[in-house]
């Protein structure tokens, strides 16, 4: 068995840190040897948890800066590898890596540990603020900045759907001028999905990827051709398998969002919570932002737990705070249930994220050469860029005041055309909306 120090050296070249990644692996075993004490994952990965303001590219250039250029507890390939896997996966994808680079360097223990350490210091921050901004009377600047906030969110949603849009694009069918079509296809789709349908949105996602997944599956398909993978516990090379036989749950992955809808979400409560939030957790497909439609038409319409201005702070809150967007979850459970509900909710929102990792790190290799598993998410993803896009709307219909409007404006000159980052727009419109108020004008 191969086995290393506690701690990596500080300074370590990537020759050494590729040689290290490769060597977690037991020899013929196919287990993941922990490489670095449970105490400095916590550590560090709470490290990140607190300072990680930005949302997923910050969280990646952290994991990066640690894991492979400072430590050298992975190797470049391999960070590079977990990326583009967990962002195959439903739920929070910078969350996942978190938890993945974790179970990497001090396997399963670690991973609950390092995932918990990033996690909860977004979730304490949020459920602070969301005291703070859901008092039964709040001073009037807080109104102020929460609908001065809430403002700038359309404008967000609007900049991250068209982050996306390149990549999807390039990844649709580029040898036949229908798969360019059934992009633009699935796009107005998923747009209308996710400004009229809020409740349906999920059944959209799944109907486009499963289309898409007919429509190749009836010509024959190339044998894909990955690029060599490094040894590692995401990477077994006995692992490898053709379309459907490799064991990674393809089939239950595609019929996952049909079955869940199928399930009666219950009369109200902390039911009603935790139903809400794992819908947030294992069905977000191409990031937090696309379930918010759905988890606007759950929290303002279908339960009532807060009017669509709050929903809209909420969402100002899940940005601003380190962590994911899938964070504004907390918010709703605590607009529902108080404390109780937001951890509640936080806590079922991130135990798919921790299921897919614990239970499938090591298959993420034949994950990614599953022709399936990339047909169904080439139609589903565009479908989840326009679905962001489409929440644009109700989000915009929820500014109640004309101030609200200007900041909203100032926010797209800022996100579209400046191309300049969210959290300085969310705290410039919370800024603006507490002069809005000061000044005489009438809080949201």
């Amino acid at each position: 068995m191969l086995r290393y120090r506690h701690e990596s050296p500080r300074r370590e070249g990537p020759r050494r840190a590729s040689q290290q990644g490769r060597g977690q692996l037991s020899a013929g075993s196919g287990e993941n040897t922990p490489a670095v004490g449970l105490a400095t994952v916590a550590r560090e990965w709470l490290r990140i948890g607190c300072i990680g303001f930005g949302g997923p590219p910050a969280h990646i250039a952290l994991l990066r800066k640690l894991c492979v250029d400072k430590r050298g507890w992975l190797s470049a390939e391999e960070f590079e590898d977990g990326v583009a896997t967990t962002n195959l996966l439903p739920g929070p994808a910078s969350t996942q890596l978190a938890i993945f680079c974790a179970w990497r360097v001090a396997g399963s223990a670690g991973a609950l540990i390092g995932g918990a350490a990033f996690i909860l210091p977004g979730l304490a921050v949020i459920l602070g603020l969301a005291a703070l901004f859901f008092a039964a009377h709040p001073p009037s600047w807080i109104a102020g900045a929460a609908g001065g906030a809430g403002a700038a969110v359309p404008a967000v949603a609007a900049a991250a759907a068209i982050s996306l849009m390149p990549a999807s694009w390039r990844r649709a069918d580029s040898g036949s001028r229908w798969g360019r079509w059934r992009w633009i296809a699935y796009l107005a789709a998923g747009g209308l999905a996710g400004g009229l349908a809020g409740a349906f949105l999920v059944l959209v996602l799944a109907g486009c990827g499963l289309l898409e997944l007919a429509v190749r599956w009836r010509r024959p398909q190339p044998r894909p051709q990955p690029r060599p993978q490094p040894r590692s516990a995401d990477a077994d090379p006995g692992s490898a398998a053709g379309p459907g036989e490799d064991g990674t749950g393809t089939g239950r992955l595609n019929a996952l969002p049909a079955l869940l809808l199928a399930v009666p979400a219950g009369a109200g409560g902390l039911l009603a919570v935790a139903w809400v939030a794992f819908k947030v957790g294992a069905l977000s497909y191409g990031g937090g932002f696309v379930i918010i439609p759905l988890m606007q038409h759950d929290a303002v319409h279908t339960y009532h737990w807060m009017t669509g201005a709050q929903f809209l702070s909420a969402v100002a809150l899940g940005q601003v705070t380190p962590g994911p967007v899938v964070q504004t979850v907390a918010v709703v459970g605590f607009a529902a249930a108080g404390v109780g509900g937001g951890l509640l909710a936080s806590l079922v929102a991130f135990t798919p994220s921790f299921a897919f990792v614990l239970g499938g790190a090591r298959h993420f290799a034949a994950l990614r050469r599953n022709a399936r598993v990339q047909a169904f998410l080439t139609g589903a993803g565009p479908a989840a860029i326009g679905a962001i896009a489409g929440s644009t709307v109700p989000l915009g219909l929820e500014l109640t005041r004309l101030w609200q409007v200007g900041v909203l404006g100032m926010a797209a000159i800022w996100l579209l055309a400046l191309r300049r980052n969210v959290v300085v727009a969310i705290v410039g419109g919370a800024v603006l909306g507490v002069v809005a108020v000061l000044a005489g004008a009438p809080a949201p």
